[in-house]
């Protein structure tokens, strides 16, 4: 992240809007790389090419996209699977790792709140539980637009809860549920591959919050890798403190490239 990213500011306006998956898939299906990203998203909101219902959602659409992607830069190869194919089942994962670069708070909520519950056992989750740990944003790090109101935080609460439904972390309308999530096997190896863009190293790779995202404790993260050097999916060694990993490609774009192919 550059240091004037906006990583670590909380935009009610993004989260309130919800996580819009089958919009951004319908969007970087057509994108064109020789454009700029005004250029595309002013074609999204002049031609409606993805059938909004309303020209206030449309504007919408584009305006999200534009706070929480970067085509042409970091998120590139999330464009490149949508625009080849990739069934959006095993698409959406990716999604939720590439908006959480630049969106504090649905990240935090994630990797932290969410996680812990389930860590703990915890079966359902509320929405008064979710309007407390709003509370705490400042303390987190994160740093809000503008004051919030009472019905914005209780807006902002139900928002996160969407998010964790619509990517199939929870489930149920009122009391939200844990649901068993398995990320499938190119998934799981394209985000060791951006990982590794980041120069995480592989211990810490094995180890990092990231994975709570998907609801993935360190020891689930080592047993995947070790199945899939098992089938010689990529190779994974652990000798002591010594920690060795070779990955399919030598980068995620590589990697986008080769399963699309």
């Amino acid at each position: 992240m550059t240091s004037d990213s906006r990583a670590n500011v909380v935009s009610s306006f993004t989260i309130i809007k919800g996580a819009m998956i089958e919009e951004t898939y319908a969007v970087f299906s057509t994108w064109d790389f020789d454009e700029s990203k005004r250029d595309n998203l002013d074609r999204l909101r002049n031609t409606n090419f993805i059938g909004a219902s309303s020209v206030a959602w449309l504007r919408d659409v584009a305006k999200v996209l534009n706070r929480r992607f970067d085509p042409a830069g970091r998120d590139r190869s999330l464009v490149v699977l949508a625009k080849n194919g990739l069934p959006i089942e095993e698409w959406k994962p990716l999604l939720l790792w590439h908006m959480t670069r630049d969106e504090f708070l649905v990240r935090d909520f994630l990797e932290t709140w969410l996680f812990d519950a389930y860590d703990s056992g915890a079966f359902r989750v509320h929405i008064e539980e979710v309007e407390k740990y709003l509370c705490s944003i400042g303390k987190r790090g994160g740093t809000t637009e503008h004051a919030w109101s009472q019905q914005t935080t209780k807006r902002v609460a139900a928002g996160l809860l969407k998010v964790a439904v619509d990517f199939g972390l929870l489930r149920g309308s009122v009391a939200k549920e844990f649901v068993s999530f398995h990320l499938t096997e190119r998934s799981f190896i394209y985000l060791l591959h951006k990982m590794r863009d980041e120069k995480m190293s592989p211990s810490k790779l094995v180890t990092s919050p990231e994975w709570r995202l998907f609801l993935m404790r360190p020891a689930d993260v080592e047993h995947e890798l070790l199945r899939l050097h098992q089938f010689r999916k990529l190779e994974y060694q652990v000798a002591g403190s010594i920690v060795q990993l070779s990955l399919p490609c030598a980068s995620s774009c590589e990697y986008a490239e080769r399963i699309v192919a």
